[in-house]
């Protein structure tokens, strides 16, 4: 059986000419990119104008030799697409449309779930990219600051469950700050909700 070339070779192919390898990259991540877009809003019409977007971002990327390779194509391209949505959302939700001024209610705009939606969307690409980063630190540190932020544990319960001093644990977990904060500035990331 024919092994199928990975998603850096087919990157590499297309960057050196051969149209078909981005062809064969598309083909294998449409669906789930796809899928995710259309989870998001819900239309088909806006999913595939996003869809189309999102791989005319990828293309003008990969041209310019601004994609890093790390083995990670797909996350990357959801990213992509997740901030599409976003942006599709803060453009045509952001205020509903009303055709008369009598119509306006602020109460109406207050209550309006296409707010919600989009601020559950970046609450949601927060929370995930601050796992990424998470998963980035080293594991002492990661293991300190998930019992600490996500398993809401005291120090003290943290030290005896890892079997190290209370100063110790206050330490990794000092440091995992510090990595994280260092992982941001490094890779540009911006955290907002």
């Amino acid at each position: 059986m024919e092994q199928l070339p990975k998603d850096s070779a087919l990157i590499r192919r297309y960057l050196q000419g051969e149209e078909q390898a981005l062809e064969i990259l598309i083909n294998r991540h449409s669906a789930r990119i796809y899928s995710f877009i259309f989870s998001k809003v819900c239309d088909r019409d806006i999913t595939e104008d996003i869809f189309q977007e999102t791989f005319i971002k990828v293309i003008n990327t990969l041209k310019k030799g601004r994609y890093n390779e790390e083995g990670k194509f797909v996350p990357w391209v959801m990213r992509i697409a997740q901030n599409l949505v976003i942006d599709h959302f803060r453009k045509n939700v952001r205020m509903p449309k009303f055709e008369g001024t009598d119509d306006f209610n602020i109460f109406t705009v207050l209550g309006d779930t296409a707010l919600n939606v989009e601020k559950q969307i970046i609450k949601d690409q927060v929370d995930n990219d601050i796992r990424l980063l998470i998963e980035q630190l080293p594991e002492d540190q990661k293991q300190v600051l998930i019992m600490r932020m996500y398993k809401d544990m005291s120090f003290k319960e943290i030290a005896d469950v890892t079997g190290v001093s209370i100063n110790t644990a206050l330490g990794r977990m000092r440091y995992a700050i510090i990595n994280m904060r260092k992982i941001i500035e490094k890779n540009n990331i911006i955290l907002t909700n």
